[in-house]
């Protein structure tokens, strides 16, 4: 069953990044391949102010693995989260990842049967004005976290503010590289690929604007 996000509209406080506005419930990640609790969890905030669309990840980590600090690296290879929005029809949409170090991996899929195997990237395509921020903390009992706040303009997507009520359809991950307990691959919407395959444009949520 596709699942509908309500994506409230609040102000984004640029002098504290990291809260989440109180109408804005964030959500847990599930793990990619069975939809089950994955061993480091992640949750998501999404919200968004007229301008533009921001999504707060808030992760635990016990091992960082990511080495490309360069935007359009294959950021995937590595730790990373990723945003997937099509605004307008699942034949077309956005992949934007962000590292650790805030690296920045952005492309225009054109995908006609909702595949891996059929879609096509563009990696010059660029997320014009987008904003990234990042903090790490390690608690005295030695647990780690990472926050990344992404801001996407709604007009580096070709299109205006979205009306109160409309949808998008999109999809929110992480993959974590873990030397000894290995990769996990986690998702809003599961795609229950095996191997892990987020390009199932058929899974993708539902976003629906306030």
């Amino acid at each position: 069953m596709t699942e509908t996000l309500v994506v409230p509209r609040a102000r984004f406080e640029m002098d504290e990044p990291w809260a989440t506005p109180p109408n804005c419930s964030p959500f847990r990640l599930r793990r990619a391949t069975d939809a089950a609790a994955p061993r480091l969890a992640t949750s998501v905030a999404v919200w968004h102010d007229g301008d533009y669309l921001t999504i707060l990840f808030s992760a635990t980590d016990d091992h960082i693995r990511a080495t490309y600090h360069q935007d359009d690296d294959p950021l995937y290879e590595q730790d990373v989260v990723e945003v997937f929005l099509a605004p307008d029809t699942l034949q077309q949409y956005y992949e934007i990842e962000v590292n650790p170090h805030g690296a920045v991996f952005d492309a225009a899929i054109v995908s006609p049967e909702g595949t891996r195997a059929n879609m096509q990237a563009d990696r010059g395509w660029t997320c014009e004005g987008r904003f990234v921020a990042l903090r790490k903390i390690t608690e005295s009992s030695g647990v780690m976290s990472i926050d990344t706040v992404l801001r996407i303009p709604f007009r580096a997507l070709d299109c205006g503010a979205p009306a109160e009520g409309e949808t998008w359809r999109g999809n929110f991950f992480r993959i974590d590289r873990h030397p000894e307990h290995g990769d996990e691959f986690s998702a809003w919407q599961p795609t229950m690929k095996v191997p892990a395959d987020f390009h199932v444009t058929a899974v993708f949520g539902v976003l629906r604007f306030g």
